[in-house]
């Protein structure tokens, strides 16, 4: 009789490690951490009922014929499109408002980088220039546009005063409502006064990350400030200067408070989205307030494209 002796089996370490995994990812698919998703969703459901329902309430609306001196509400394709296009008022303020963003982007970028090259080094005070700076920004546009309108008044404006104090005129001008570029140009200074901060922040958070080795590296190899600012600071600072004037566009293109307040409702400096007020809350012809709401969006996803395409640029140190 034969008998065969058969060593105990004992779990080996691929079985065991098989059998743990399979059963952590088992245990894995089972479980779900609920949390992250609960901590997203008052978010969500915000920026859900802020954003997405009126934005799609806007471009169904467009469409239709919706007035309160017109009832009821019906279909009509594009008739508020071709409408607005063939307003003189709206078209005027389009060319306006196409005016605005192309001084407003120009001027706060290019003032917004000289102001974050000399906020780029650290230096006794910084801090509080930073904070004085900022305070246009921070001031609601209705509270900048009566500011300005002292100093534009034509009787006792700053403006004026001094045109008077050096003989060149006889300090009692109208600055605005008169001529067109004037008006517009003035208009627009008061909000290149409010954006220009931020816009400087935002280059300066993006020179901030740049290493000072390269700049040593090129005093080293010759390379002079204005040669280090051209090669170096412009080209890593693409990015902030990117979200800088997409910034300074979407404020430009929904400038509403500083030609309002400063300017009325003078189709000289009107804007794009006075139209939009005017044509919505005073005529009532709210169908043709949404079909201009959602070109000024349109045009506004358009300007910010164009502007990362062209100007953002991947950084990598």
């Amino acid at each position: 009789m034969t008998s065969t002796s058969q060593a105990p089996r004992t779990p080996g370490a691929t079985g065991g490690a098989g059998t743990a995994a399979g059963e952590a990812t088992a245990t894995g698919r089972r479980r779900v951490d609920l949390l992250p998703y609960l901590l997203v969703a008052p978010v969500a459901v915000f920026i859900i009922c802020l954003a997405l329902v009126p934005a799609v309430f806007t471009v169904v609306q467009s469409f239709f014929r919706v007035s309160a001196l017109d009832p009821p509400t019906r279909f009509d394709g594009l008739g508020n499109f071709t409408r607005l296009l063939r307003n003189d008022a709206v078209v005027s303020s389009l060319v306006n408002t196409g005016f605005y963003v192309l001084v407003g982007v120009t001027l706060s970028t290019l003032l917004g980088v000289a102001i974050a090259v000399v906020l780029q080094r650290p230096f006794r005070g910084r801090s509080l220039v930073i904070a004085v700076a900022i305070l246009p920004w921070a001031l609601p546009g209705v509270v900048e546009g009566i500011l300005w309108s002292g100093i534009f008044d034509p009787s006792s404006g700053l403006i004026n005063s001094l045109v008077a104090s050096l003989h060149l005129g006889s300090g009692d001008t109208l600055l605005l409502g008169q001529h067109r570029l004037l008006t517009i140009a003035l208009i627009e200074l008061v909000q290149v006064w409010q954006i220009t901060p931020l816009s400087a922040l935002l280059i300066l958070a993006a020179l901030q990350l740049i290493p000072a080795e390269l700049y040593e590296a090129a005093q080293i190899d010759g390379c002079s400030r204005w040669s280090a600012f051209w090669r170096i600071t412009l080209p890593l600072a693409r990015p902030g200067i990117a979200v800088a004037m997409v910034q300074a566009a979407i404020a430009t293109l929904n400038v509403f408070d500083q030609p309002y307040v400063l300017n009325g409702a003078a189709d000289t400096g009107a804007s794009v989205m006075m139209q939009t007020y005017f044509i919505s809350f005073q005529n009532l012809d709210f169908g043709q307030g949404y079909a201009l709401s959602l070109l000024i969006t349109l045009t506004t996803l358009v300007i910010s494209f164009a502007v990362v395409r062209l100007v953002y640029r991947k950084v990598e140190l």
